[in-house]
C-alpha cells in the first residue's frame, strides 16, 4: 500500500512545516510527564487502558477528516497486516505501562535515560539484525551507553530495568513498525483498535468490582483520563506527518528534546535524587549522542548526491 504522501516531497530535504512538526510533537512529549504525574494515584494499567480507549476517536477523526480511511480498511482484512499491527499494538502498550509507571513512582530519570538510549539501541539492532554496518563512532556510542548501564547497575545493586525496558519496547516497536505496509496514522489507529477490545473489557472489569477511578472518583481524575486519548494520539500523529517532512539526520538531533525536557522535569520539577551514579552516568551518554549524531551527519553527507552545476 503505497502512502500518497510519499510523492509530495523529496526525503533529503528538510520543510519549515516539518520542523514545526517536529519540535511540537517533541516539546508536547516533553510536557506530558507533568500530565502523567498527574495520574499518579490511579494503577498505571488503568491509565494505559484509558490512553487506548480515547486515542481511538481523536486517531479516527484525523483519517475522516485526511480522508485516509482507506489503507486502514485493506489492513482490517490482511492477516499479515493485521498480524504485525498486533506485534506493534503489544509492545506500545507494554511502553505505554512502563512510562505511566515510571512517572507515577518517582523515576522520570529513568524514562529519560531510556529514551536517550533509545536511538543506540536502534543502531545495535539493525546492525545484529539488518546487516547494517557500524562506523567506528557509532561503535564507541553503543560502548558508552552500555558503561552508563553498567554504573547504574552497579551502583543501585540492580539492573535498571526501567531505562531498559523502555528501550527495549520503543526499540522494537520503531523496527517492528517499518514492516507495516500503511501510513503512520493509519498504523496508529489499526493498533489502538486491536487494543480496544482488552482496554474496553478491564475497565469493565474495574468498573463494576468498584476499582475504577471513571466516574467513581474526582471529576478531575474523569477529566484527565478522557484527556488521555488526546495527550497520546496528537503527539504521535503530529510526530508522524512532520517526520515525513525532514530528513533523517534532522529527525535524529531533534529527538533528543524530549528526553531532555523529561531530565529537566524530573530533577527540578519532581525533585528525584541525581546522585553520583547519574553523575557520571548521564555524562557518558550525552557523549554517546554526540559521537552518534556526528556520525549520522557524515554519513548523510557522504550519501548526499553531488549537485550539478
Amino acid at each position: 500500500m503505497r502512502n500518497p504522501d510519499s510523492l509530495k516531497q523529496s526525503p533529503n530535504e528538510d520543510t519549515p512545516r516539518g520542523l514545526v512538526f517536529a519540535i511540537i510533537a517533541y516539546v508536547m512529549w516533553g510536557f506530558l510527564p507533568l500530565y502523567m504525574k498527574a495520574l499518579a494515584h490511579i494503577p498505571a494499567a488503568e491509565v494505559v487502558a484509558h490512553r487506548v480507549i480515547w486515542s481511538v476517536p481523536v486517531a479516527a477523526l484525523v483519517l475522516v477528516v485526511m480522508r485516509r480511511t482507506q489503507d486502514l480498511k485493506a489492513a482490517l482484512l490482511s492477516p499479515r497486516t493485521l498480524l504485525l499491527g498486533a506485534v506493534t499494538a503489544t509492545l506500545i502498550s507494554v511502553n505505554w505501562g512502563i512510562y505511566v509507571w515510571a512517572i507515577a513512582s518517582g523515576h522520570a530519570l529513568d524514562a529519560a535515560l531510556g529514551y536517550y538510549i533509545n536511538p543506540l539501541f536502534s543502531i545495535l539492532l539493525g546492525a545484529l539484525l539488518l546487516g547494517e554496518r557500524m562506523s567506528k563512532r557509532q561503535l564507541i556510542a553503543v560502548g558508552l551507553a552500555f558503561g552508563a548501564v553498567l554504573v547504574l547497575a552497579l551502583d543501585s545493586g540492580s539492573i535498571p530495568w526501567v531505562a531498559l525496558g523502555l528501550m527495549f519496547s520503543w526499540g522494537f516497536y520503531a523496527l517492528a513498525k517499518k514492516s507495516l505496509p500503511i501510513g503512520p496514522n493509519q498504523g496508529f489507529l489499526l493498533e489502538v483498535l486491536l487494543l480496544l477490545a482488552p482496554a474496553l473489557a478491564y475497565v469493565g472489569y474495574l468498573t463494576t468490582t468498584g476499582q475504577g477511578n471513571f466516574f467513581a472518583g474526582a471529576p478531575l481524575d474523569t477529566g484527565l483520563l478522557l484527556g488521555c486519548g488526546t495527550v497520546t494520539a496528537v503527539p504521535l500523529l503530529v510526530y508522524a506527518n512532520g517526520a515525513k517532512l525532514l530528513r533523517l539526520s534532522t529527525i535524529g538531533i531533534l529527538q533528543y528534546i524530549a528526553p531532555t525536557m523529561i531530565f529537566l522535569v524530573a530533577v527540578f520539577v519532581f525533585d528525584e535524587d541525581f546522585g553520583r551514579a547519574r553523575m557520571i552516568a548521564f555524562p557518558m551518554i550525552w557523549a554517546a549522542l554526540i559521537l552518534y549524531s556526528s556520525s549520522m551527519l557524515q554519513q548523510m553527507r557522504q550519501n548526499r548526491p553531488a549537485k550539478v552545476l
